[in-house]
């Protein structure tokens, strides 16, 4: 069965003065404010938004729930998995652009070693959907088990 996911994003002005917003079919977002602002010079996320950060939030969320199955497969069950993943942007040719994604990872998995923690973690980041859909760019990954 299919899974279709939506989001509409409004913009108005040019691409350094003016401004948009966005909004999700959960309502998760609703009207979010994203701008030139958001997205180059204010990084604090008060003023609304932007695409790299909700990609970043889109690789943790997936990486950690697929890292749940895989944990969960090998006959472990986490008993917390917290994600930070920090998408990269730099100039690229004449503009920016995303030049990669490091995930950091920290564990709780009663009964696990670090080496099956590492190998379990590897294989989540290599087969979450949201990893594999973002392959052009180098992935990383450091985990430290608690």
């Amino acid at each position: 069965m299919p899974i279709n996911r939506k989001a509409t994003a409004t913009w108005n002005g040019t691409g350094k003065e003016g401004a948009g917003h966005i909004t999700t079919t959960s309502g998760v977002l609703s009207n979010t404010p994203h701008s030139f602002l958001t997205r180059f010079v204010s990084e604090d996320g008060r003023a609304g938004t932007n695409p790299e950060e909700l990609i970043a939030a889109a690789h943790a969320s997936c990486f950690t729930m697929k890292l749940s199955f895989v944990l969960n497969a090998a006959g472990f069950t986490a008993d917390a998995l917290e994600c930070t993943a920090n998408v990269k942007m730099d100039k690229v040719g004449e503009g920016m652009g995303v030049v990669g994604i490091h995930l950091d990872l920290k564990g709780t998995v009663p009964g696990i070693d670090a080496e099956r923690f590492q190998a379990c973690a590897e294989d989540a980041k290599a087969n979450c959907p949201i990893s594999q859909l973002l392959r052009s760019v180098p992935i990383t990954l450091s985990a430290q088990l608690a």
